[in-house]
């Protein structure tokens, strides 16, 4: 144990050397790109020779339906190719053996399949993974929209659900915009890069890795660092889930959705502040959104959209602060704040 905290305050030493000179937001993206890309080889090539896996569907119409599939190589947007087209193109999720699975994921193993659409009998998890989603889209546009010369660190996306009305994403932006607020023109700006996004119609790759590769991954963000080794340290298996959507890389809490595609009405609605933390003004940016399947008339969305602009109030959750020295003194463990 003792050793294990003394490499993450070796790490934490490192990366803050690192951020010391921080590079460009395009040079960050492109660095972590670079090494989902090479995670992602690696562990496809840990399949070289091609075997078979039963996968056995379940669900409306496909119960006792068994399709032959290639471990390691094929998800379930695969199985559903061998389906319809209605599969295909309304399919959100999976169930892997009774397990959330996000659809790009491979299989590793023969198992049952469930498809998860939003017009099942019960679409909890799948609104919960279209509000994660679309959270992450947001995040997508803030770390992006922004000139080199301003600065934009992103927080832990907070989990809210549904009924609160909005979805959110915390963000840290430079100090020099601490006065700023934003108008609706800067609103419907940053509502226009999420429908580029969405019109690419680009999907989310998930990637599971060790937590010292997404530390690699976000070597240039002390406070993505600290949420990958919290992340790792609440999973059971020790390790935290990437996603990729285009170039763009990001930490999940969660499954996503398959596609940007299935996101239909969206509006960026608010960007409140919250409170100064270890990194700076804390802001909550806000958004509604409808998927493709399930659409609002006008005047329902003007009434959603009014309450999507009142501040979503979650939880506070344990603050993130950086580092303290080492004691070299001390013959205790060496601990660090979470």
């Amino acid at each position: 144990m003792a050793t294990r905290t003394v490499c993450q305050v070796l790490q934490r030493r490192f990366a803050s050397t690192v951020t010391a000179v921080r590079p460009s937001a395009a040079e960050a993206h492109s660095q972590r790109n670079a090494v989902f890309s090479r995670e992602q080889a690696r562990q496809r090539a840990l399949y070289p020779r091609i075997e078979k896996i039963e996968v056995s569907m379940q669900g409306p119409g496909l119960d006792g339906t068994l399709l032959v599939m290639n471990k390691g190589m094929s998800t379930p947007l695969s199985c559903t190719r061998h389906l319809t087209e209605y599969h295909v193109t309304n399919s959100v999720l999976a169930l892997v053996d009774g397990e959330l699975w996000p659809l790009h994921q491979p299989l590793t193993h023969s198992c049952s399949l469930t498809l998860l659409t939003f017009k099942d009998s019960d679409p909890t998890s799948v609104n919960q993974a279209y509000w994660r989603s679309c959270a992450a889209l947001l995040g997508q546009v803030l770390e992006t929209a922004f000139k080199n010369d301003f600065t934009v660190e992103l927080l832990s996306t907070p989990e809210v659900p549904v009924i609160s009305g909005a979805f959110c994403c915390d963000v840290v932006l430079d100090p020099q915009l601490d006065a700023w607020t934003p108008s609706e023109e800067s609103l419907r700006s940053l509502t226009r890069g999420a429908l580029q996004l969405i019109h690419q119609d680009l999907a989310w790759e998930p990637l599971e890795v060790a937590p010292s590769v997404a530390l690699e991954v976000f070597s240039h963000s002390r406070c993505k660092q600290e949420e990958v080794e919290q992340k790792a340290a609440q999973n059971p298996k020790g390790t935290v889930m990437l996603y990729r959507c285009g170039e763009y890389v990001l930490l999940s809490g969660g499954p996503l959705v398959a596609r940007t595609g299935l996101c239909s009405q969206y509006e960026v609605t608010a960007l409140h502040n919250l409170e100064q933390g270890s990194w700076g003004l804390h802001r909550r940016a806000q958004g509604l959104s409808l998927p493709l399947q399930l659409q609002a008339h006008h005047t329902v969305w003007r009434k959603l959209r009014q309450r999507a602009e009142k501040l979503v109030e979650v939880p506070r959750p344990k603050e993130v602060t950086p580092p303290s020295p080492v004691d070299s003194t001390s013959n205790q463990p060496v601990t660090t704040s979470a």
